[in-house]
């Protein structure tokens, strides 16, 4: 389980995720303003989405966790081609 921390003292501005969401490392999860500055946060690993521990317009500090994940990225599987392996002729 990781936990994606603040990195500043500042509002959440805007909330990227939703619980059960995919993420991979790099994605922005959170947005955080400080000083009429828009600071995006980002996982440091992929995972699934389990908590959102924050509220858009709360205020967090340096070191909050706003959002815990699990496990390995869910990757969809592909749609079926549907082709079935039967002459067309």
């Amino acid at each position: 389980m990781a936990e994606i921390e603040a990195h500043i003292t500042g509002t959440v501005w805007k909330i990227e995720v939703s619980p059960g969401d995919s993420v991979d490392e790099g994605d922005t999860v959170v947005i955080l303003e400080s000083m009429k500055m828009e600071m995006p946060v980002e996982a440091e690993e992929a995972g699934v989405v389990k908590e959102i521990n924050v509220e858009e317009g709360q205020a967090v500090s340096e070191g909050d966790t706003l959002v815990v994940l699990e496990g390995e990225r869910i990757t969809p599987r592909p749609a079926a081609s549907g082709r079935t392996g039967l002459p067309t002729g």
